[in-house]
């Protein structure tokens, strides 16, 4: 009987980890042993992290997009079809139109959902970058600011691409000097706990950073309402910021399915943060933002864990026991400005080494924004 592997979510992890699977099973997929479905609900691919250039007019949202089926081996079933229902006891997912679908090897890389509604005013009074509408609009914006205060509130975490916020600033703070505005533009950056990221060294350096380049910081503000008639963002803490232009990292979500499924309470399935093993259910993994692991809700964590997730399942397909593991790995490109950028990478348990920003790496990072289609395709 033909094993299945069932791919839910074509983004990073499920594409990459596709392909991989093409590689891997290539043996048992042309003999019809075992088949491999990638369910994506929408027929286009998207590498998000293009929206963060959308706004300075470097990138459109087209540069984003490819057709997923022209990125994944012709040996892979892949269907534009949204998942209804998980049922992990049976095995089975239910499809769009009610029709069902068994599984033995079940996969899930839904991502994350942005709930800007979840914040009171943040959707009629804040912008962001983190889609296509969202990141169009904010370029509308920013052609026509030329005076007042930008104001990048991080209100929701954990989001994707953690370092992107810390870029937008330095970008924007570069971009504006470029045009001869800076003096008449004030850039104000919120982050929710005492400190400006996350990562310890990252919060240092980018701390640095913005005092050189005069950019106000703000910690341990936890915005609570936006009043877009009166131009004020309130905090938890009882702070207000007067804005003129509101850049608000929105509130991120997991999936109802997982929370229907039994997989977790929030949405973030729980997993085993080495094998990415569903600790709710049998035969169930997952990778990229939805899983819950202690690292970054980035591209290049998805990356690594569908490497991880391939060999596992090529291994119990094959009645062995898996062996392969993820250890945390994670790589990420930091923009300094408009021509320089650095990097960071690290594993569970370690801090990163953030190099000093330089034109050769911000040119590496734009090299990999034009080669990941090749990523995604899984020739890099």
């Amino acid at each position: 009987m033909t094993q299945t592997i069932a791919i839910v979510g074509g983004g990073t992890g499920g594409t990459v980890l596709a392909n991989r699977l093409a590689d891997e099973l290539k043996p048992e997929l042309e003999s019809g042993d075992v088949e491999v479905v990638l369910l994506s609900d929408g027929e286009d691919h998207v590498y998000k992290p293009t929206f963060l250039y959308v706004p300075f007019g470097k990138k459109t949202v087209d540069d984003a997009r490819r057709p997923l089926a022209d990125l994944v081996d012709r040996r892979i079933d892949v269907r534009n079809d949204r998942v209804e229902e998980i049922d992990t006891d049976g095995k089975r997912l239910t499809l769009r139109d009610g029709r069902p679908m068994r599984y033995d090897y079940l996969v899930l890389g839904l991502g994350a959902q942005l709930v800007p509604d979840e914040l009171d005013g943040l959707a009629e009074g804040g912008h962001h970058f983190y889609g296509p509408e969202g990141a169009e609009r904010l370029r509308d914006e920013l052609a026509d600011f030329t005076e007042g205060h930008l104001v990048l509130s991080v209100i929701g975490t954990p989001h994707m691409c953690p370092a992107a916020p810390v870029e937008f600033v330095l970008m924007a703070d570069a971009w504006f000097r470029e045009r001869g505005l800076r003096d008449d533009v004030e850039i104000t950056y919120t982050y929710p706990i005492q400190r400006a990221h996350a990562i310890q060294n990252i919060a240092d350096w980018a701390s640095a950073e913005f005092e050189e380049r005069d950019i106000n910081l703000e910690t341990f503000f936890n915005a609570d309402e936006v009043d877009p008639d009166e131009g004020v963002l309130h905090s938890m803490e009882g702070k207000e910021l007067d804005y003129d232009l509101l850049v608000g990292i929105p509130p991120h979500h997991g999936s109802d399915l997982v929370i229907d499924a039994g997989l977790s309470e929030d949405g973030w399935v729980d997993v085993d943060k080495h094998t990415l093993e569903a600790t709710e259910a049998e035969d169930v993994y997952a990778i990229g933002d939805v899983a819950d692991v202690p690292t970054s809700k980035a591209g290049s964590v998805a990356h690594y864990e569908a490497g991880a997730v391939a060999d596992r399942l090529a291994s119990q397909v094959r009645g062995q026991t898996p062996t392969a593991t993820y250890q945390g790995k994670t790589i990420c490109f930091i923009e300094a400005g408009m021509d320089e950028a650095t990097f960071v990478d690290f594993e569970y348990g370690t801090q990163p080494t953030v190099r000093e920003p330089s034109k050769p790496v911000h040119w590496a990072k734009l090299g990999y924004n034009e080669s990941y289609w090749l990523t995604a395709r899984g020739l890099l």
